[in-house]
């Protein structure tokens, strides 16, 4: 449901050094049918000097309250813009966008979910949908720089939780493979977001463990509904329609088979 509506702040916190959590309440009769894990919307500053929408994955969805969590690193003045918002506020938004994860395809397996960095929030929300997948596994393996750790606790409700740090301070010193490989963590399927060399990573990985793999791609996005061809992304397959082996991240993505981009 692409629409641009406005939302309502109901909490807006710090959970680590420049890592903010903000919950957005729909008005009443305009919740999103559905929203899947992956999923993202565009947030709009309050400064009009900046037209075009922030555009961050959704951390949590809660249908019963018509609240959504974002939480997104405050990186720029945009981004900076909206962690100054205060409970009460008025927040524009741009939503639901783009495809999400395919949970009928982790239906029933043992999924291991890597998140990096700002890639970890949406891995709360495919965590608790796989949760709720009868004979679905999740063990969720977890990238930070170092001790300032976010969201460790809504993860730890849906499944086995490791933390990885780039300087040893907790978990496994190094990346979220390194964890994995420590750890001698195995499963079905992986479904990745972070940095692109840690994704690139991830693929490589999948290969050898022949198991599927589904990244989503993290890319500076403008319109958010693929109109501008600002966040493309090359792909194995061409296009039958206009010959080009491109995708458009904002739409056909961001999570893609890892086996059907080039990255």
């Amino acid at each position: 449901m692409k629409k641009k509506i406005t939302m309502t702040v109901t909490d807006i916190r710090s959970l680590a050094e420049g890592v903010f959590s903000m919950k957005l309440r729909y008005p009443e009769g305009d919740m999103p049918k559905e929203v899947r894990p992956g999923q993202f919307a565009g947030l709009y500053t309050n400064d009009p000097s900046k037209l075009l929408p922030r555009p961050i994955s959704i951390c949590r969805w809660d249908p019963e309250s018509g609240e959504m969590q974002f939480v997104f690193r405050a990186a720029g003045a945009g981004t900076a813009s909206l962690a100054a918002q205060k409970t009460g506020d008025k927040v524009d938004m741009l939503g639901i966008l783009g495809n999400g994860y395919d949970l009928e395809k982790l239906a029933g397996k043992r999924v291991l979910l890597l998140g990096g960095g700002i890639g970890i929030p949406p891995m709360v929300e495919l965590a608790a949908a796989l949760n709720g997948i009868p004979g679905s596994e999740v063990t969720a393996v977890m990238g930070y720089r170092d001790s300032n750790l976010f969201l460790t606790e809504e993860l730890k409700k849906y499944g086995n939780l490791l933390i990885a740090t780039e300087d040893g301070s907790i978990g496994t010193k190094g990346n979220v493979l390194d964890a994995v490989r420590e750890n001698g963590v195995t499963a079905d399927a992986v479904c990745a977001c972070g940095p692109m060399p840690m994704l690139r990573a991830v693929k490589k990985f999948a290969r050898e463990q022949g198991i599927p793999a589904y990244i989503s791609l993290e890319e500076r996005m403008a319109c958010g509904v693929g109109a501008c061809l600002g966040c493309v992304t090359k792909t194995v397959k061409e296009d039958g329609h206009s010959r080009v082996r491109n995708a458009r991240i904002c739409t056909e993505g961001p999570v893609f088979d890892a086996e059907e981009v080039e990255i």
